[in-house]
């Protein structure tokens, strides 16, 4: 099983809908990707076999902070690891 792994600051990002742009970009996602914690969820499930692991430099303020949270949950529950450094 091959796995990827992504680096996020989320202090880089004022918004959860930022950092869902960035997750996209990242993650090659599709256009479709609805940028929200279910939509993260339906994408990486489709990717059988791979998957993503996170390490995470800052967890961000506020809103920010609460798109991190759930975008972990969605990794951790997918196989995937998440690590803060």
């Amino acid at each position: 099983m091959t796995s990827l792994t992504i680096f996020i600051d989320a202090a880089r990002y004022a918004s959860a809908k930022e950092l869902h742009l960035a997750l996209k970009m990242m993650l090659d996602l599709p256009s479709h990707y609805g940028c929200n914690a279910d939509a993260l969820y339906d994408c990486l499930s489709e990717r059988k076999g791979k998957p993503v692991n996170l390490c995470l430099f800052t967890p961000g303020e506020g809103e920010t902070a609460d798109a991190v949270r759930k975008v972990v949950h969605v990794i951790e529950d997918l196989g995937g690891d998440t690590r803060l450094l």
